[in-house]
């Protein structure tokens, strides 16, 4: 059994690195197709053509496609992520900070979603069928509904523009005290939470009353076991494996509602640095801080296909 579950686990990991390669193309060949030419968009619209070819050159966007794409390959897997087209600077220098501030937006996120989604889930799959549990189900498919900029956008409407409560722009830079980031962290993390936890809750409600109906479950109630203790001590155990499974898989959304929140709320994170970069057409800085965004979501969803295979009690 051991070496089944670690030729899977190896499979796993074979095909994480294969799709990131698949991914990686995907993205340069991408950015590389996006309208407009760089070297005019930099020099501005009274550049002359001699100018415009210069730089071309210099830059080397005259070579064939598939030699600056295996160039900017092998600077990734170096370390090596180049300059940025806009202003010369190395590319490690400008995320280094923003990925920092991602990090802390989708940490915070983590802390506050998973224990909520945890709570509702496993009460909602404790008394199923009751008025709670309906009502916390309506609310998590009505919250998997809405987009995140909707979710995002009525956020601002209602605690900054109505009640006036918490600033409609994140300035991570200026917090001087624990007040500060609570107010800064506030509605991106509001917005992330009720997007994210929505999936968490659904999938914890599932995996819990699936393992609620299994018969050592069921022979445990007619012994005489209360609800709470047999979800505590018999079923909750058991279903560890796919909450784990679940939250991995609900997390890697979060990657992609870091980049609307970012946007709406005006945060430096990584997203934000990205969607910037389009404008000028930075093609190294989209290329690097998509593959970051990329990598993310394949770790995840990894991880989330190696707690799937550990958790199978066929193959322990």
């Amino acid at each position: 059994m051991k070496k089944q579950v670690l030729s899977l686990i190896g499979g796993r990991l074979a095909i994480a690195l294969i799709t990131l390669l698949i991914v990686s193309s995907a993205v340069f060949f991408a950015t590389a197709l996006l309208p407009g030419d760089t070297a005019a968009i930099l020099l501005g619209q009274a550049a002359t053509p001699e100018a415009v070819a210069g730089l071309r050159k210099a830059m080397h966007l005259d070579d064939p496609a598939l030699l600056r794409y295996g160039r900017w390959l092998i600077g990734l897997f170096t370390g090596d992520f180049g300059a940025s087209y806009a202003n010369g600077r190395p590319i490690l220098d400008l995320i280094g900070g923003r990925f920092i501030n991602t990090l802390k937006l989708a940490g915070v996120t983590t802390l506050f979603a998973v224990p909520l989604a945890l709570f509702l889930g496993i009460t909602s799959a404790m008394l199923r069928g009751t008025l709670y549990d309906r009502v916390v189900t309506l609310c998590t498919i009505g919250l998997i509904s809405i987009p995140e900029f909707m979710v995002a956008t009525t956020a601002v409407l209602v605690f900054s523009v109505t009640l006036g409560w918490l600033p409609a722009l994140a300035y991570a830079n200026d917090v001087k005290s624990f007040g500060e980031l609570l107010r800064v962290f506030a509605m991106p993390v509001i917005t992330l939470t009720f997007v994210v936890s929505a999936q968490m809750i659904r999938m914890t409600r599932a995996a819990v009353v699936e393992t609620l109906n299994t018969p050592y479950a069921e022979m445990a109630l007619l012994k005489g076991a209360s609800r709470p203790r047999i979800v505590l001590r018999h079923a909750l155990p058991n279903a560890l494996g796919p909450i784990a499974n679940a939250m991995a898989l609900s997390l890697s959304y979060l990657l992609g509602g870091v980049i609307i929140v970012e946007t709406i709320f005006n945060y430096p994170g990584v997203a934000k640095l990205m969607v910037d970069a389009v404008a000028t057409r930075d093609l190294p800085l989209i290329q690097t801080c998509a593959m970051i965004f990329c990598l993310g979501f394949l770790i995840l969803t990894t991880l989330a296909d190696i707690v799937a295979i550990l958790a199978n009690p066929r193959l322990r």
